[in-house]
Protein backbone atom coordinates (compact mmCIF):
# COMPACT_ATOMS: atom_id res chain seq x y z
CA UNK A 1 0.00 0.00 0.00
CA UNK A 2 2.74 2.55 0.87
CA UNK A 3 4.49 1.58 -2.35
CA UNK A 4 1.33 2.30 -4.37
CA UNK A 5 0.91 5.74 -2.75
CA UNK A 6 4.52 6.55 -3.46
CA UNK A 7 4.11 5.52 -7.10
CA UNK A 8 1.01 7.73 -7.46
CA UNK A 9 2.88 10.65 -5.94
CA UNK A 10 5.73 10.18 -8.40
CA UNK A 11 3.25 10.01 -11.30
CA UNK A 12 1.50 13.16 -10.10
CA UNK A 13 4.81 14.99 -9.76
CA UNK A 14 5.83 13.83 -13.22
CA UNK A 15 2.54 15.04 -14.67
CA UNK A 16 2.90 18.49 -13.08
CA UNK A 17 6.48 18.81 -14.32
CA UNK A 18 5.44 17.74 -17.84
CA UNK A 19 2.60 20.25 -17.94
CA UNK A 20 4.92 23.05 -16.75
CA UNK A 21 7.60 22.28 -19.34
CA UNK A 22 5.02 21.85 -22.10
CA UNK A 23 3.50 25.26 -21.49
CA UNK A 24 6.89 26.92 -21.89
CA UNK A 25 8.41 25.00 -24.79
CA UNK A 26 5.70 24.91 -27.45
CA UNK A 27 7.15 25.24 -30.92
CA UNK A 28 7.79 28.84 -32.00
CA UNK A 29 5.54 29.83 -34.85
CA UNK A 30 5.72 32.70 -37.39
CA UNK A 31 2.79 34.20 -39.26
CA UNK A 32 2.73 36.69 -42.09
CA UNK A 33 0.07 39.39 -41.98
CA UNK A 34 -0.99 41.55 -44.93
CA UNK A 35 1.24 44.58 -44.45
CA UNK A 36 4.44 42.51 -44.39
CA UNK A 37 4.81 42.11 -40.61
CA UNK A 38 5.94 38.83 -39.07
CA UNK A 39 4.72 37.86 -35.61
CA UNK A 40 6.80 35.37 -33.64
CA UNK A 41 6.05 33.49 -30.44
CA UNK A 42 9.35 32.50 -28.86
CA UNK A 43 9.85 29.31 -26.83
CA UNK A 44 11.15 31.25 -23.80
CA UNK A 45 7.68 32.53 -22.89
CA UNK A 46 4.22 31.41 -23.94
CA UNK A 47 2.83 34.92 -23.95
CA UNK A 48 5.70 36.77 -25.69
CA UNK A 49 4.94 37.96 -29.24
CA UNK A 50 7.23 40.10 -31.28
CA UNK A 51 6.42 42.02 -34.43
CA UNK A 52 9.35 44.11 -35.58
CA UNK A 53 8.01 47.18 -33.86
CA UNK A 54 4.26 46.55 -34.10
CA UNK A 55 2.19 44.74 -31.48
CA UNK A 56 0.48 41.51 -32.57
CA UNK A 57 -3.31 41.62 -32.80
CA UNK A 58 -4.82 39.88 -29.81
CA UNK A 59 -7.31 37.91 -31.88
CA UNK A 60 -4.59 36.19 -33.88
CA UNK A 61 -2.16 35.52 -31.03
CA UNK A 62 -4.78 34.36 -28.53
CA UNK A 63 -6.43 32.05 -31.02
CA UNK A 64 -3.18 30.40 -32.01
CA UNK A 65 -1.93 29.99 -28.45
CA UNK A 66 -5.30 28.66 -27.29
CA UNK A 67 -5.32 26.13 -30.10
CA UNK A 68 -1.82 24.88 -29.31
CA UNK A 69 -2.49 24.66 -25.58
CA UNK A 70 -5.82 22.84 -26.01
CA UNK A 71 -4.40 20.45 -28.59
CA UNK A 72 -1.46 19.49 -26.42
CA UNK A 73 -3.37 19.39 -23.13
CA UNK A 74 -6.20 17.23 -24.44
CA UNK A 75 -3.79 14.65 -25.77
CA UNK A 76 -1.64 14.70 -22.67
CA UNK A 77 -4.52 14.40 -20.20
CA UNK A 78 -6.08 11.61 -22.24
CA UNK A 79 -2.84 9.67 -22.05
CA UNK A 80 -2.71 9.89 -18.23
CA UNK A 81 -5.73 7.61 -17.82
CA UNK A 82 -4.08 4.87 -19.79
CA UNK A 83 -0.36 5.39 -20.30
CA UNK A 84 0.02 2.26 -22.36
CA UNK A 85 -2.62 3.38 -24.92
CA UNK A 86 -0.76 6.55 -26.01
CA UNK A 87 0.12 6.34 -29.71
CA UNK A 88 2.98 8.78 -30.31
CA UNK A 89 2.89 8.43 -34.09
CA UNK A 90 -0.86 9.05 -34.27
CA UNK A 91 -0.52 12.02 -31.93
CA UNK A 92 2.22 13.60 -34.05
CA UNK A 93 0.24 13.03 -37.24
CA UNK A 94 -2.83 14.64 -35.70
CA UNK A 95 -0.77 17.60 -34.43
CA UNK A 96 0.79 18.23 -37.83
CA UNK A 97 -2.61 18.00 -39.50
CA UNK A 98 -4.12 20.58 -37.17
CA UNK A 99 -1.04 22.78 -37.53
CA UNK A 100 -1.49 22.74 -41.30
CA UNK A 101 -5.17 23.62 -40.92
CA UNK A 102 -4.35 26.56 -38.64
CA UNK A 103 -1.71 27.86 -41.05
CA UNK A 104 -4.14 27.56 -43.97
CA UNK A 105 -6.69 29.62 -42.06
CA UNK A 106 -4.05 32.28 -41.32
CA UNK A 107 -3.06 32.36 -44.97
CA UNK A 108 -6.69 32.90 -45.96
CA UNK A 109 -6.95 35.83 -43.56
CA UNK A 110 -3.73 37.32 -45.00
CA UNK A 111 -5.03 36.90 -48.56
CA UNK A 112 -8.26 38.69 -47.70
CA UNK A 113 -6.35 41.57 -46.12
CA UNK A 114 -3.96 41.78 -49.10
CA UNK A 115 -6.94 42.24 -51.41
CA UNK A 116 -7.72 45.54 -49.68
CA UNK A 117 -4.39 46.99 -50.79
CA UNK A 118 -3.96 48.53 -54.23
CA UNK A 119 -0.71 46.78 -55.13
CA UNK A 120 -0.23 43.57 -53.09
CA UNK A 121 2.87 42.62 -55.11
CA UNK A 122 4.68 45.65 -53.74
CA UNK A 123 4.09 44.52 -50.16
CA UNK A 124 5.54 41.09 -50.91
CA UNK A 125 8.67 42.77 -52.22
CA UNK A 126 8.84 45.15 -49.27
CA UNK A 127 8.58 42.36 -46.74
CA UNK A 128 11.24 40.25 -48.47
CA UNK A 129 13.73 43.13 -48.68
CA UNK A 130 13.04 44.50 -45.19
CA UNK A 131 13.36 41.04 -43.64
CA UNK A 132 16.60 40.34 -45.51
CA UNK A 133 18.24 43.63 -44.55
CA UNK A 134 17.42 42.98 -40.89
CA UNK A 135 18.37 39.30 -40.97
CA UNK A 136 21.78 39.97 -42.57
CA UNK A 137 22.34 43.12 -40.47
CA UNK A 138 22.74 45.28 -43.58
CA UNK A 139 20.80 48.15 -42.03
CA UNK A 140 21.72 51.14 -39.91
CA UNK A 141 19.77 53.39 -37.54
CA UNK A 142 16.81 53.88 -37.51
CA UNK A 143 15.72 50.29 -37.08
CA UNK A 144 13.85 48.14 -37.67
CA UNK A 145 13.71 49.10 -41.33
CA UNK A 146 10.15 47.85 -41.81
CA UNK A 147 7.72 50.50 -43.09
CA UNK A 148 10.46 53.00 -43.86
CA UNK A 149 13.05 53.73 -46.57
CA UNK A 150 15.80 51.47 -45.21
CA UNK A 151 19.04 53.11 -44.13
CA UNK A 152 21.41 50.58 -45.64
CA UNK A 153 25.07 49.90 -44.93
CA UNK A 154 27.08 51.87 -47.50
CA UNK A 155 24.54 54.67 -47.96
CA UNK A 156 27.28 57.32 -47.76
CA UNK A 157 29.38 55.47 -50.36
CA UNK A 158 26.39 55.38 -52.70
CA UNK A 159 25.90 59.12 -52.17
CA UNK A 160 29.52 59.84 -53.05
CA UNK A 161 29.15 57.76 -56.20
CA UNK A 162 25.97 59.64 -57.12
CA UNK A 163 27.86 62.93 -56.85
CA UNK A 164 30.14 61.81 -59.72
CA UNK A 165 27.22 61.73 -62.17
CA UNK A 166 27.39 64.46 -64.83
CA UNK A 167 23.67 65.03 -64.28
CA UNK A 168 24.31 65.82 -60.63
CA UNK A 169 27.29 68.06 -61.32
CA UNK A 170 25.37 70.18 -63.85
CA UNK A 171 22.21 70.53 -61.75
CA UNK A 172 21.47 73.81 -59.98
CA UNK A 173 18.49 72.69 -57.90
CA UNK A 174 18.22 69.11 -56.66
CA UNK A 175 15.15 67.71 -54.94
CA UNK A 176 16.08 65.05 -52.35
CA UNK A 177 13.76 63.04 -50.12
CA UNK A 178 14.07 63.65 -46.36
CA UNK A 179 14.86 60.03 -45.38
CA UNK A 180 17.98 59.03 -43.44
CA UNK A 181 19.80 56.99 -46.15
CA UNK A 182 19.83 60.06 -48.42
CA UNK A 183 21.20 62.43 -45.78
CA UNK A 184 24.69 62.34 -47.30
CA UNK A 185 23.18 63.15 -50.70
CA UNK A 186 21.63 66.27 -49.19
CA UNK A 187 25.01 67.11 -47.65
CA UNK A 188 26.76 66.84 -51.02
CA UNK A 189 24.12 69.00 -52.72
CA UNK A 190 24.83 71.80 -50.25
CA UNK A 191 28.58 71.21 -50.18
CA UNK A 192 28.72 71.64 -53.96
CA UNK A 193 26.97 75.00 -53.84
CA UNK A 194 23.65 73.77 -55.19
CA UNK A 195 20.15 74.57 -53.98
CA UNK A 196 18.53 71.76 -52.03
CA UNK A 197 14.78 71.32 -52.35
CA UNK A 198 13.43 68.98 -49.69
CA UNK A 199 9.85 68.24 -48.63
CA UNK A 200 8.56 68.43 -45.12
CA UNK A 201 8.21 64.83 -43.88
CA UNK A 202 4.93 63.37 -45.17
CA UNK A 203 3.95 66.90 -46.27
CA UNK A 204 2.01 67.20 -43.01
CA UNK A 205 3.58 70.36 -41.62
CA UNK A 206 4.06 72.18 -44.89
CA UNK A 207 5.21 71.82 -48.48
CA UNK A 208 8.89 72.21 -49.46
CA UNK A 209 11.88 74.08 -48.11
CA UNK A 210 14.87 75.37 -50.02
CA UNK A 211 18.39 75.53 -48.60
CA UNK A 212 21.60 76.92 -50.03
CA UNK A 213 24.79 77.07 -48.01
CA UNK A 214 26.87 80.25 -48.01
CA UNK A 215 23.99 82.69 -48.42
CA UNK A 216 22.57 85.43 -46.24
CA UNK A 217 19.95 83.03 -44.94
CA UNK A 218 22.49 80.25 -44.30
CA UNK A 219 25.99 81.66 -43.77
CA UNK A 220 29.03 79.58 -44.65
CA UNK A 221 30.14 79.27 -41.01
CA UNK A 222 27.05 77.20 -40.23
CA UNK A 223 27.99 73.49 -40.40
CA UNK A 224 26.31 71.65 -43.26
CA UNK A 225 25.58 68.77 -40.90
CA UNK A 226 23.10 71.02 -39.11
CA UNK A 227 21.09 71.45 -42.32
CA UNK A 228 20.70 67.89 -43.54
CA UNK A 229 18.29 66.48 -40.97
CA UNK A 230 14.54 67.05 -41.14
CA UNK A 231 14.76 69.32 -38.11
CA UNK A 232 17.64 71.27 -39.63
CA UNK A 233 15.80 71.74 -42.91
CA UNK A 234 12.72 72.98 -41.06
CA UNK A 235 14.78 75.32 -38.88
CA UNK A 236 17.12 76.86 -41.46
CA UNK A 237 15.27 76.26 -44.73
CA UNK A 238 13.11 78.79 -46.53
CA UNK A 239 9.52 77.54 -46.79
CA UNK A 240 8.00 77.88 -50.25
CA UNK A 241 4.39 77.88 -51.31
CA UNK A 242 2.53 76.06 -54.03
CA UNK A 243 2.68 79.02 -56.36
CA UNK A 244 6.34 80.07 -56.37
CA UNK A 245 8.39 79.80 -59.52
CA UNK A 246 11.55 77.68 -59.59
CA UNK A 247 12.95 74.82 -61.66
CA UNK A 248 14.02 71.40 -60.42
CA UNK A 249 16.92 69.95 -62.40
CA UNK A 250 17.34 66.55 -60.75
CA UNK A 251 15.27 64.38 -58.39
CA UNK A 252 16.75 61.91 -55.89
CA UNK A 253 14.41 59.42 -54.21
CA UNK A 254 14.81 56.68 -51.63
CA UNK A 255 13.63 53.15 -52.38
CA UNK A 256 12.96 49.81 -50.77
CA UNK A 257 13.52 47.97 -54.05
CA UNK A 258 14.09 48.76 -57.72
CA UNK A 259 14.06 46.93 -61.04
CA UNK A 260 17.11 47.69 -63.22
CA UNK A 261 15.27 46.66 -66.39
CA UNK A 262 12.24 48.97 -66.23
CA UNK A 263 13.11 51.40 -63.44
CA UNK A 264 10.06 50.26 -61.46
CA UNK A 265 10.47 51.43 -57.89
CA UNK A 266 8.96 50.29 -54.59
CA UNK A 267 9.06 52.80 -51.74
CA UNK A 268 7.76 52.39 -48.20
CA UNK A 269 4.13 52.37 -49.25
CA UNK A 270 2.91 55.87 -48.45
CA UNK A 271 3.16 57.33 -51.97
CA UNK A 272 4.70 60.68 -51.07
CA UNK A 273 7.42 60.58 -53.74
CA UNK A 274 4.69 60.22 -56.38
CA UNK A 275 2.55 62.96 -54.86
CA UNK A 276 5.50 65.38 -54.72
CA UNK A 277 6.36 64.59 -58.34
CA UNK A 278 2.73 65.12 -59.34
CA UNK A 279 2.48 68.48 -57.56
CA UNK A 280 5.78 69.81 -58.94
CA UNK A 281 5.00 68.74 -62.50
CA UNK A 282 1.45 70.12 -62.34
CA UNK A 283 2.72 73.47 -61.04
CA UNK A 284 5.33 73.72 -63.79
CA UNK A 285 8.33 73.44 -61.45
CA UNK A 286 9.46 70.17 -63.00
CA UNK A 287 9.58 68.89 -66.56
CA UNK A 288 8.27 65.34 -66.27
CA UNK A 289 9.61 64.34 -69.68
CA UNK A 290 13.20 65.43 -69.15
CA UNK A 291 14.07 65.53 -65.43
CA UNK A 292 16.00 62.44 -64.37
CA UNK A 293 15.13 60.44 -61.26
CA UNK A 294 17.98 58.81 -59.33
CA UNK A 295 17.84 56.46 -56.35
CA UNK A 296 20.49 55.17 -53.94
CA UNK A 297 20.09 51.64 -52.56
CA UNK A 298 22.07 48.65 -51.32
CA UNK A 299 23.00 46.13 -54.00
CA UNK A 300 20.61 43.54 -52.53
CA UNK A 301 17.71 45.96 -53.07
CA UNK A 302 18.20 45.74 -56.85
CA UNK A 303 16.29 42.89 -58.51
CA UNK A 304 18.80 40.43 -59.96
CA UNK A 305 16.48 38.00 -61.72
CA UNK A 306 16.21 35.68 -58.73
CA UNK A 307 19.86 34.67 -58.54
CA UNK A 308 20.63 35.82 -54.99
CA UNK A 309 18.59 36.50 -51.88
CA UNK A 310 16.16 37.99 -51.14
CA UNK A 311 15.03 37.66 -54.75
CA UNK A 312 15.70 33.91 -55.03
CA UNK A 313 13.20 33.05 -52.29
CA UNK A 314 10.73 35.64 -53.53
CA UNK A 315 10.71 34.18 -57.04
CA UNK A 316 10.28 30.68 -55.62
CA UNK A 317 7.32 31.87 -53.57
CA UNK A 318 5.83 33.50 -56.67
CA UNK A 319 6.20 30.28 -58.69
CA UNK A 320 4.48 28.25 -55.97
CA UNK A 321 1.58 30.70 -55.87
CA UNK A 322 1.19 30.47 -59.63
CA UNK A 323 1.02 26.67 -59.45
CA UNK A 324 -1.62 26.86 -56.72
CA UNK A 325 -3.66 29.21 -58.90
CA UNK A 326 -3.34 26.93 -61.90
CA UNK A 327 -1.35 29.45 -63.96
CA UNK A 328 0.73 27.98 -66.78
CA UNK A 329 3.03 30.91 -67.48
CA UNK A 330 6.14 31.39 -65.35
CA UNK A 331 6.77 34.86 -63.93
CA UNK A 332 10.13 36.42 -64.70
CA UNK A 333 9.86 39.24 -62.14
CA UNK A 334 8.04 39.95 -58.86
CA UNK A 335 7.41 43.50 -60.08
CA UNK A 336 3.82 43.83 -61.24
CA UNK A 337 2.10 46.53 -63.25
CA UNK A 338 2.73 50.06 -62.02
CA UNK A 339 -0.19 52.33 -61.36
CA UNK A 340 -0.59 55.45 -63.50
CA UNK A 341 0.97 57.77 -60.93
CA UNK A 342 4.05 55.63 -60.11
CA UNK A 343 7.39 57.28 -60.89
CA UNK A 344 10.12 54.97 -62.27
CA UNK A 345 13.81 55.78 -61.88
CA UNK A 346 16.38 56.52 -64.58
CA UNK A 347 19.56 55.76 -62.63
CA UNK A 348 20.24 53.36 -59.75
CA UNK A 349 23.31 54.00 -57.59
CA UNK A 350 24.60 51.44 -55.08
CA UNK A 351 27.81 51.45 -53.01
CA UNK A 352 29.48 49.45 -55.79
CA UNK A 353 27.92 50.44 -59.11
CA UNK A 354 25.90 52.87 -61.23
CA UNK A 355 23.06 51.37 -63.29
CA UNK A 356 21.46 53.29 -66.14
CA UNK A 357 17.97 51.92 -66.80
CA UNK A 358 17.70 51.21 -70.52
CA UNK A 359 13.99 50.36 -70.84
CA UNK A 360 12.52 52.80 -68.35
CA UNK A 361 8.77 52.89 -68.08
CA UNK A 362 7.02 56.21 -68.89
CA UNK A 363 6.75 58.83 -66.17
CA UNK A 364 3.51 60.47 -65.07
CA UNK A 365 2.77 64.17 -65.08
CA UNK A 366 0.43 66.06 -62.76
CA UNK A 367 -1.79 64.86 -59.94
CA UNK A 368 -4.19 62.02 -60.75
CA UNK A 369 -7.13 63.06 -58.63
CA UNK A 370 -9.14 60.00 -59.65
CA UNK A 371 -6.47 57.83 -57.99
CA UNK A 372 -6.06 59.92 -54.85
CA UNK A 373 -8.06 58.36 -52.03
CA UNK A 374 -10.07 60.46 -49.56
CA UNK A 375 -7.92 58.99 -46.78
CA UNK A 376 -4.69 60.23 -48.34
CA UNK A 377 -6.16 63.62 -49.28
CA UNK A 378 -7.28 64.12 -45.67
CA UNK A 379 -3.68 63.68 -44.51
CA UNK A 380 -2.11 66.38 -46.68
CA UNK A 381 -3.17 70.00 -46.33
CA UNK A 382 -1.24 71.23 -49.34
CA UNK A 383 -3.08 68.76 -51.59
CA UNK A 384 -6.41 69.93 -50.23
CA UNK A 385 -5.40 73.50 -51.08
CA UNK A 386 -4.27 72.54 -54.57
CA UNK A 387 -7.47 70.64 -55.31
CA UNK A 388 -9.66 73.51 -54.11
CA UNK A 389 -7.69 76.04 -56.16
CA UNK A 390 -7.80 73.85 -59.26
CA UNK A 391 -11.56 73.32 -58.94
CA UNK A 392 -12.07 77.08 -58.66
CA UNK A 393 -9.97 77.70 -61.78
CA UNK A 394 -11.75 74.99 -63.79
CA UNK A 395 -15.19 75.74 -62.41
CA UNK A 396 -15.89 72.07 -61.85
CA UNK A 397 -15.51 69.41 -59.17
CA UNK A 398 -12.50 67.16 -59.56
CA UNK A 399 -12.95 63.39 -59.16
CA UNK A 400 -11.95 61.50 -56.04
CA UNK A 401 -10.15 58.19 -55.92
CA UNK A 402 -11.37 54.96 -54.31
CA UNK A 403 -11.05 54.34 -50.60
CA UNK A 404 -7.86 52.62 -49.49
CA UNK A 405 -6.31 51.03 -46.43
CA UNK A 406 -3.37 53.24 -45.53
CA UNK A 407 -0.18 51.39 -44.55
CA UNK A 408 1.17 51.47 -40.99
CA UNK A 409 3.85 53.95 -40.03
CA UNK A 410 7.23 52.67 -38.85
CA UNK A 411 8.10 52.48 -35.18
CA UNK A 412 11.62 53.10 -33.90
CA UNK A 413 13.28 50.56 -31.61
CA UNK A 414 16.93 51.44 -31.71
Amino acid sequence: MPLLCCRRRVQAAFLCLTLFVACHTLTATAYLVPDGRKFERHSSSLHTWQSRGIAAPGGVSNAVMHYRRSCFMSKLLASVDDKSSFDEQAYESDRLSKDAKAMAEMKQIATEEFSKLRTPWKWKIRKAVWDYLEEKDLAQFPRPVHHRIPNFIGADDAAERLATLPEFQSANMVKVNPDTPQRQVRHLVLENGKTLLTPQPRLRTGFFSTLKHGTEAIPSDLPIEALTSSKGAAKYGTPITLYEKYTVDLVVVGSTAVCPNTGARVGKGEGFAELEWGILSQQGNLDADNVLVVTTVHDCQVFDGGVEEPWKSLMKQLEEEQKENGETTTATSPFGTLTQHDVPVDIIVTPTQIIHVSNRLPKPSGVYWDLLSPQKLAQIRVLQELKKRTEEELGETLPSGPDEVLPPIASRKR
